[in-house]
């Protein structure tokens, strides 16, 4: 396949120009399957881009999808290898996402076929049928269509199965359980010989929609921002609302007006936590069939799901990250919710960012976008502020709850038992007192972050990191949580051999632990990525908590995004300061949003709420400006900063990363790249180079990390260079020595 020789040229398509998931950025010629071949050059000509082929590739076979047939090639026949099986009779992939992904793969500068492989499902990667599942049915026996419909009148849920069989020839399992009517029940009448089952594939749901349950009413603020919203046109709409300000109501109302014109909604959530109570609420609210998309289901499930959207079957797809290149054959809106969170932008492979990429497919679309967050991310918030987005305010709690009263509290020289402050204690003392809840915020996994002998020094670090090792309890044992190295908790020191072992630092479980002996009267729930990793676990976490009754919550930013605990009135913030102290220039920014984010759990309800930040360094002016003014002048001023630095969203970044097992590999090839960039477009004050420089942790998991960072004064100047830089970084020897990956408007500068 590689390597250029003589142009053929015939009068109908007879070639088939495939793309695969590879490295290389670029696609492959092949000649059609004998099959194909035999039948003509018209059944290759109907062979439409986005259905998936699989062909050999090397010593494999490998899953490709379809870009277009070509009537020329740049090999000769001979040097092409025929495909072997085209696995689809239509599309999986519409016309639209293939451009949507061709778009991706330019502007991200990754392989074509990774950024295809992507968008798809893994069953449909390995080459799986992508036809529907067939589900069990109910239908009425034909001996039982001539009963009549006061049958089964002293036995009220059979009765109400029976009348909606009447009604419609069949029901799934999921409409029957709907009805509220349990397994049990459909036995019953089974058993009778009244109804009988079968299989059907999953139909398209009907052109209208019913709400199942009435909307809310709506304050003055959300009833402006529905009257804004305009569906037959692509707009972007920037909706900032204060947390339980009532953002979900707008989108469940905007959802339903979509759907009275026969169109889908995507709704795109950060969090995997988020979604079941998401779902939940949607379904509550219509009788829309609702699809989820996210990593915690199984290939299966996912597929289905996808399926449902690209059949039209599901007219709501909520979803994580990858949901946004879900098919939609009717696409009405999309929402981002908390667009804000650093989790919309993957951090490897193909580093994308799916807020990003749903703007361009709403515009695609022509359709609106409402990117929904009580604090927006600065380049969203700076698109507003040109009148590139329209901004929405939603200022004021829905139901009339109040915002919390936020406090500092100026832990210098106090003395402070496992990270608590006397005061704080006090607070969480007298508000368990009154029936209420507490949640206790600490962005740190584990029981300890650092282990030491208290004799020499030592420190236990992770064999494979820069980093040091976490104390776990629950089991006890050492925890990287970069590379997820373990080992068993030392006895005693290796070095000299000291059983005195210090476990230094604040993590959830030592908090969670610390509480329970001090306040054992109360339940207290860990919420972290360890206490939740079972299925189901923060959903029944959660559920407890919201029965109301008085008890504490530890956990990490899990907690921040979306819960309604209405019962939860004291906020306690055990460590504010890492953000302030961060080399990575969003910091602070992350820094805000958090503290704004977890502050927002504090008083949702009828009862005032209250914030108490822990802090070293109160008097530091973003953190005063933060708590006395607000999020929208924290931010102001950041984004002052950011122009006078050349950050973004002033100026635009990429950085060019590169590791290797021998650091002196990957140096090299960033300095060739930096080489070869200048040769490109010489530094200029339209385009800066820096690097290349070691990662903040320069090893991790083996491999030594460096990183070469451009800073361009406009897209199109960064984007022409990239184009150029990384086909001669592919096809450069010192290419093949280390992993290199470009990531475009990086969120990550660690």
């Amino acid at each position: 396949m590689p390597g250029n020789t003589t142009r053929e040229n015939t009068a109908a398509p007879a070639y088939l120009r495939i793309a695969v998931p590879s490295p290389l950025r670029r696609t492959f010629d092949y000649l059609p399957p004998a099959d194909l071949f035999n039948q003509g050059a018209a059944a290759l000509a109907d062979l439409q881009p986005g259905v998936r082929v699989r062909v050999p590739f090397g010593r494999q076979q490998v899953v490709g999808v379809l870009v277009e047939t070509s009537c020329d090639t740049q090999l000769g026949r001979d040097q092409l290898r025929p495909a072997l099986e085209i696995l689809d009779s239509s599309p999986v992939l519409p016309p639209s996402l293939v451009a949507l992904c061709q778009w991706a793969a330019a502007y991200y500068q990754h392989p074509l076929g990774e950024v295809l492989h992507a968008a798809m499902p893994a069953p449909l990667r390995r080459g799986e049928s992508a036809e529907p599942a067939r589900q069990t049915v109910w239908a009425l026996s034909a001996e039982a269509r001539g009963l009549p419909q006061t049958a089964f009148s002293r036995a009220p849920k059979q009765a109400l199965l029976f009348q909606a069989l009447l009604a419609q020839p069949a029901l799934s399992r999921d409409a029957i359980r709907q009805l509220g009517i349990s397994d049990t029940t459909v036995k019953a009448l089974a058993g009778k010989g009244v109804i009988s089952q079968s299989s059907a594939e999953i139909t398209a749901a009907p052109a209208t929609h019913t709400l199942r349950e009435s909307p809310l009413a709506l304050n003055p603020e959300q009833r402006g921002a529905i009257d804004q919203l305009r569906y037959q046109a692509f707009n972007t709409y920037l909706l900032e609302g204060a947390t339980g300000s009532g953002k979900t109501e707008v989108y469940l109302q905007a959802i339903a007006a979509v759907l009275e014109q026969g169109r889908q909604a995507l709704v795109l959530v950060p969090e995997i936590g988020l979604t079941p109570q998401t779902i939940g609420r949607f379904e509550r609210r219509f009788c829309a069939p609702v699809a989820a998309l996210h990593s915690g289901l199984s290939d299966g499930q996912r597929l289905q799901a996808w399926l449902a959207a690209a059949s039209g079957q599901a007219r709501i797809v909520i979803g994580t990250r990858s949901a946004v290149f879900t098919p939609l054959p009717e696409p009405g809106i999309i929402i981002v919710d908390e667009e804000h969170d650093p989790s919309f932008k993957q951090q490897d492979g193909f580093r994308y960012s799916a807020r990003d990429l749903a703007a361009v497919r709403a515009r695609r679309h022509a359709i609106p976008l409402i990117l929904g967050s009580a604090t927006p991310a600065l380049e969203t918030l700076h698109n507003a502020m040109q009148g590139r987005f329209h901004h929405l305010r939603l200022t004021r709690r829905a139901g009339g709850a109040q915002a919390p009263l936020v406090q500092l509290l100026d832990i210098r020289r106090l003395a402070m038992e496992e990270g608590f402050s006397p005061t704080l204690l006090q607070d969480i003392e007298t508000t368990l007192a009154r029936g209420e809840q507490v949640l206790v915020f600490i962005n740190r996994r584990g029981f300890a972050p650092t282990l030491i002998c208290h004799d020499c020094g030592w420190v236990a670090n992770c064999a494979h990191c820069d980093a040091r090792l976490t104390v776990h309890r629950h089991p006890p044992h050492l925890h990287c949580h970069h590379c997820d190295y373990q080992r068993p908790l030392p006895q005693q020191c290796p070095q000299c051999f000291s059983t005195n072992l210090q476990q230094l630092g604040q993590g959830t479980e030592r908090s969670e632990q610390f509480l329970q002996q001090r306040f054992g009267q109360v339940p207290v729930h860990r919420i972290d990525r360890d206490s939740t990793r079972r299925k189901n676990a923060l959903a029944g976490l959660l559920q407890d908590v919201q029965r109301g009754q008085p008890c504490i919550l530890v956990g990490t930013q899990m907690l921040a995004k979306g819960h309604h605990l209405p019962n939860v009135t004291l906020v306690a913030i055990l460590e504010a300061d890492s953000g302030l102290l961060s080399a990575d220039f969003r910091g602070p920014e992350r820094m805000g949003q958090l503290l704004i984010q977890v502050a927002g759990r504090a008083g949702r309800a009828d009862k005032p709420g209250r914030v108490v930040i822990q802090s070293h360094h109160c008097q530091h002016p973003l953190m005063q400006l933060l708590v006395s003014e607000g999020y929208q002048a924290f931010a102001r001023k950041l984004l002052a900063e950011r122009q006078i630095g050349g950050l973004p969203p002033y100026r635009y970044l990429v950085l060019i990363k590169a590791e290797s097992k021998r650091p002196e590999n990957a140096l090299a090839f960033l300095a060739e790249a930096r080489k070869t960039a200048q040769q490109l477009q010489a530094p200029s004050p339209q385009l800066h180079y820096l690097g290349p420089l070691p990662a903040l942790m320069e090893k991790r998991n083996n491999r030594f990390r460096y990183q070469l960072l451009i800073n361009a004064a406009g897209r199109r100047a960064r984007q022409t260079l990239l184009q150029s830089l990384c086909r001669q970084l592919e096809a450069h020897p010192l290419s093949r020595r280390v992993r290199w990956a470009v990531d475009v408007d990086p969120q990550d500068m660690t």
